[in-house]
């Protein structure tokens, strides 16, 4: 996503962050809390040089709490890592809303993707309330590991992993998932630049044109 970022003077606590998604790609939540590591975060400045590169975009909602819509992987790996709070940009305060308009605005401008980790839809209020409340899809994982390894190209449409992670979730069986991930990945990294993947964000197949 791209914002134009109102960044915050004071550390946020973590724990009172409340995200707009309901899953995250553990795997990538793992390969996030390596990269803390890596930093030295016992390094007090190079720990907090890391934090204001990283700061969390968040929107002000009903009762002034501030809702994530973005780097929910980040500010879960560093909750899992002990990190109490991080810093915040603050996209729009919209705390005067009513909470069910306060939903559907942020729904209309792409802040939040109410699915869980099978890519059902889900009602508003069945997001967690908090980051450590974010469940597991693997299929989120796969879709990050894909584009780790150049599957499709990153892109700031809203959710574009989570894009993805729906299309690999229809054609790849969780049984192979589970079991198997370097094949599944293998099988993703064929599908992913297939014809029927062209309308995905970043997707960076072969050139073809219609009727070849």
């Amino acid at each position: 996503m791209n914002h134009i970022f109102d960044p915050a003077l004071s550390p946020v606590a973590i724990k009172s962050l409340r995200p707009t998604q309901m899953t995250v790609g553990m795997r990538e939540v793992h390969k996030k809390r390596q990269s803390w590591r890596e930093h030295d975060q016992k390094d007090a400045h190079k720990a907090s040089a890391f934090l204001g590169a990283h700061m969390v975009p968040v929107v002000i909602g009903p009762k002034k709490n501030r809702y994530v819509i973005d780097h929910h992987h980040l500010v879960r790996a560093l909750h899992e890592e002990g990190v109490e709070s991080v810093l915040v940009s603050v996209v729009a305060d919209l705390s005067v809303l009513e909470k069910d308009a306060f939903w559907v605005l942020l729904d209309n401008r792409g802040w939040i993707h109410p699915f869980d980790d099978k890519g059902r839809r889900c009602a508003y209020n069945e997001i967690p309330k908090s980051i450590d409340g974010l469940t597991n899809d693997p299929y989120r994982s796969l879709a990050g590991e894909v584009r780790e390894f150049g599957g499709y190209a990153k892109s700031n449409a809203p959710f574009s992993e989570f894009q993805w992670a729906d299309f690999l979730r229809r054609r790849i069986k969780p049984s192979l998932l589970r079991d198997n991930f370097e094949d599944a990945l293998q099988k993703a990294m064929v599908l992913v630049k297939s014809r029927e993947a062209n309308y995905l964000p970043g997707w960076s197949g072969p050139a073809w044109h219609a009727g070849s």
